[in-house]
C-alpha cells in the first residue's frame, strides 16, 4: 500500500468509523442516498481535494484523491457518491471561464452546491459517444436542449449536471467527435421546466437515473469552453475517472482479502481452521497478489496524471487490472464464506454486487482491451 498519504488515509479511516457496515447495509436495503456520509466528506474537505486553494479547495493531486476513495472502500463503504464530483469538476477547472470558476468552484468546495451528475451515455449509443443524439441548438442567448441520457447517476441529488450534447449535426463535421459541446445544467431550476428524471432500479444502491430533455432552456453562458470541442474536454476527465475508480476497486479488493483472511482463520471445520487448507489459502494469496500488482499500476497512472504526462494507457490498464482484482477477490471471499457469504449481515454479498459493476462501468473491460490493442500495441482497429 502506498503510504505517501498516511495522514490523509488515517483521517478518512477515522471518518468512516462513524459510518460503519450497518450504516451501508441499511442504505442498501432502503435504496437510500448516503446524505450524512456525503455531508461529512464535504465538511472534512475531502470532496474538494482537487479544487485549488484559491477556490476554497485543498489543491491536492489525483494521487491524494485516489487514496481518499480507496480508504472509503477499505472500510466497507462505497464512494460512488464522491468520485464523480472530484473528476467532473476538472472540466470546469481546466476549460471553464474565469467567471464560471469563480461562480461554481468555491460553492462546490464548500458543499453549498453539488456537481455530481454527468450526462453523457444514451440508450442507443452506449460507449459510442460520437453517436449521441441529444442536441443543443443556439437560439438567441440560450441553447434549447432535446434528447435523453441514461445511467446518469446522482441526478436526483445533484444541483448541477455536466451535459454533453451535439451542437453541430454529425453530417456537417469532418470527424465524428467534432460538434459536441459541454454545458452546466442547473438541475434544481430545470426539473419540470424541460427536464425530467426517472430512477432506474438496479442490483446495487447506485442512485442512477434516466434523464429526458424536452426543449430545456440552458443559458449560453453555461457553455463550457468553445462550442464543438466538448468531446476533447471530457476526455481530460476520463483518465481521472479511471484512476479514481481503480482506487475504489483496490479498496474493495483489500476489504475482501482482509474479510476472507479473518474468516478463514476463525472458521473451523473438521477440527481445523479452513485457512489451513490450501484450497482456501491459495485463492486468498492469489487475490492478494493481484491486488498489490493492480495497486502499483494505479499509483503509476496517478503519478503521471499529477505530472501532466500522458497517462491514457496507464489509466486504462489500472482500471482493467483493478476491476479484475476486485472481482476475483469478491469471488474468492464469497467462496471462502460459503453459504454465510449470502447472508446480508456479513456484507460480503453487498460488496460482491457493488464491485461487479466495475467490469462494465465506467468503461467496459473489453473496450479497454481494444484501446490497448490499437493505441499501445498498434494492432488494427477492431470497431
Amino acid at each position: 500500500m502506498n503510504d505517501s498519504f498516511i495522514d490523509i488515509r488515517s483521517s478518512v479511516a477515522s471518518l468512516c468509523e462513524e459510518f460503519n457496515l450497518e450504516y451501508w447495509r441499511e442504505l442498501d436495503e432502503q435504496r437510500a442516498y448516503p446524505s450524512e456520509f456525503v455531508a461529512a466528506m464535504t465538511k472534512s474537505g475531502f470532496l474538494g481535494a482537487l479544487i485549488p486553494e484559491e477556490y476554497g479547495g485543498s489543491g491536492l493531486g489525483i494521487s491524494a484523491a485516489a487514496a481518499i476513495l480507496e480508504e472509503v472502500h477499505i472500510s466497507g463503504g462505497n464512494a460512488a457518491e464522491c468520485h464523480a464530483q472530484m473528476y467532473i469538476m476538472g472540466t470546469v477547472l481546466k476549460h471553464g471561464s474565469n467567471e464560471q470558476k469563480k461562480k461554481y468552484l468555491p460553492e462546490i468546495a464548500s458543499g453549498n452546491i453539488r456537481l455530481q451528475a454527468f450526462g453523457v451515455t444514451e440508450p442507443s449509443s452506449g460507449t459510442d459517444t460520437a453517436s449521441l443524439t441529444t442536441t443543443a441548438k443556439l437560439e438567441g442567448n440560450n441553447y434549447i436542449v432535446n434528447g435523453q441520457k441514461v445511467w446518469t447517476s446522482r441526478a436526483e441529488h445533484s444541483d448541477l449536471m455536466l451535459l454533453l450534447a451535439r451542437t453541430t449535426p454529425r453530417e456537417e463535421v469532418e470527424r465524428r467527435h467534432q460538434g459536441l459541446s459541454v454545458f452546466l445544467v442547473d438541475m434544481k431550476t430545470s426539473v419540470g421546466q424541460g427536464l425530467s428524471i426517472r430512477p432506474i432500479k438496479t442490483m446495487i444502491n447506485h442512485a442512477t437515473t434516466e434523464v429526458f430533455f424536452d426543449n430545456l432552456v440552458v443559458p449560453a453562458e453555461n457553455l463550457i469552453g468553445e462550442e464543438g470541442k466538448g468531446f476533447r474536454y471530457i476526455l481530460d476527465g476520463m483518465n481521472a475517472e479511471r484512476i479514481l475508480i481503480s482506487a475504489e476497486c483496490i479498496g474493495d479488493a483489500r476489504w475482501f482479502v482482509k474479510k476472507a483472511t479473518e474468516y478463514a482463520n476463525d472458521r473451523s471445520v473438521f477440527g481445523r481452521p479452513i485457512g489451513q487448507n490450501q484450497g482456501i489459502q491459495f485463492p486468498i494469496a492469489s487475490a492478494y497478489a493481484q491486488t498489490e500488482s493492480a495497486s502499483l499500476m494505479t499509483v503509476q497512472a496517478a503519478k503521471l496524471f499529477d505530472n501532466d504526462e500522458a497517462c491514457g494507457a496507464e489509466a486504462n490498464m489500472a482500471k482493467l487490472l483493478a476491476a479484475e482484482a476486485s472481482w476475483e477477490a469478491a469471488n474468492m471471499c464469497m467462496q471462502t464464506f460459503g453459504g454465510y457469504g449470502f447472508a446480508q449481515e456479513y456484507d460480503v454479498e453487498r460488496k460482491f454486487r457493488e464491485t461487479r459493476l466495475y467490469q462494465i462501468a465506467p468503461v467496459s473491460t473489453n473496450l479497454i482491451l481494444s484501446y490497448i490493442a490499437e493505441h499501445v500495441l498498434g494492432l488494427p482497429r477492431s470497431f
